[in-house]
């Protein structure tokens, strides 16, 4: 530890040009002394990388799971949510910019150490604690000293990320989580190119690991914004490779797009678009595709794969209907995948801000 909020890092290695590169994300900086990355929090002081934001957040907040989103892991529970300030993408359409943008270190307002997080969190009653609002693999550091301490009050941990990490920092940062949402923001390259300032195939092989290699629950995002990533091509693509690749169970939602940031002149993703693209998931195999950013009860809920029941009714946040029995299972006999315990929460959609 260097001081209080700056913290030696380990994944870096000196270049021969007297450059020092950042390891952590596939962007791979490469920086002079006084440098930071372009997330904005790591940075080169005295001759290695380090963190300069552990124990600072841009605020916290206790939100229903099912905004992370989270459909099939602790349903109706309280989770307890926290970002910092930066991001090691530069989503033209980024939905929570004033942090992920944010180049102020005023923006780290809130101070707090793992373990007063862990407490916190259990004060509240909260079943886990989400490192999101911007991507928390930047983080790592801090993440993963929150999570220990989380898990020594049998707290889960959630990371909303877009698995844009690198492999040894991608193992290192996962063995902390017990469930992720992960942003799959597109099926092409060019998208991530030109929109975001990343590439595709890392987060796919990040996708891939945590099926492969990890007991991390898993759910997916994507947002679907009209003219970009919204074609029956690439949904067709996407959605089968994701049933090839991580099978008919991962959860998939389709959120819609409003104008925000660099992308202003976009309009709103319309509804029509939404249930396209969860037809054309569901006709290739997933078993639970979801629609988010507006007002769909069908799209919302959580159906019987094998008699169609409905097994967890949604009305934005709020859980209706409760189909499950103690066992986590349908009357059919059919068993819902993911974290599901034998009886709801019943948080709503309840958003409350917090000082620790």
């Amino acid at each position: 530890m260097v001081s209080s909020d700056v913290v030696s890092t380990k994944y870096w290695h000196q270049l021969e040009d007297g450059r020092i590169q950042c390891d952590v994300c596939p962007r791979y900086c490469q920086l002079k002394e006084g440098q930071r990355g372009l997330c904005f929090i790591r940075a080169r002081q005295d001759n290695e990388i380090v963190l300069t934001s552990y124990g600072r957040s841009s605020g916290f907040c206790i939100d229903p799971i099912e905004k992370k989103p989270l459909n099939h892991f602790l349903p109706g529970t309280p989770v307890l949510s926290f970002g910092t300030a930066g991001c090691n993408l530069s989503c033209k359409f980024c939905q929570n910019w004033d942090m992920s943008k944010s180049r102020e270190m005023d923006t780290l307002a809130d101070q707090a150490s793992p373990e007063m997080i862990a407490d916190a969190a259990d004060r509240y009653g909260c079943r886990s604690v989400a490192f999101t609002y911007n991507d928390p693999v930047i983080f790592l550091e801090y993440a993963n000293d929150t999570a220990d301490a989380c898990h020594e009050k049998n707290i889960k941990t959630v990371a909303v990320t877009a698995g844009f990490i690198a492999e040894g920092a991608r193992e290192d940062f996962f063995s902390h989580v017990d469930a992720a949402n992960i942003d799959l923001k597109a099926f092409t390259d060019e998208f991530y190119h030109k929109l975001c300032g990343g590439h595709l195939q890392p987060v796919l092989e990040t996708l891939q690991y945590l099926k492969k290699e990890t007991q991390v629950w898993i759910e997916l995002t994507t947002l679907l914004i009209p003219g970009d990533n919204d074609s029956d091509k690439e949904l067709q693509e996407m959605t089968q490779w994701i049933f090839e690749n991580l099978g008919p169970d991962v959860p998939l939602h389709f959120t819609a797009f409003h104008p925000d940031w660099k992308m202003l002149d976009k309009p709103a993703t319309p509804t029509s678009t939404l249930a396209r693209a969860r037809k054309i998931a569901r006709d290739n195999g997933l078993h639970f595709v979801y629609t988010g950013n507006v007002h769909d009860a069908e799209g919302g809920s959580t159906w019987c794969p094998d008699c169609g029941k409905l097994l967890i009714e949604r009305d934005w946040y709020v859980l209706g209907k409760w189909g499950l029995d103690e066992k986590g299972c349908c009357s059919c006999g059919y068993r819902l995948p993911g974290v599901i315990e034998a009886h709801p929460g019943n948080w709503g959609d309840k958003r409350l801000p917090i000082h620790i």
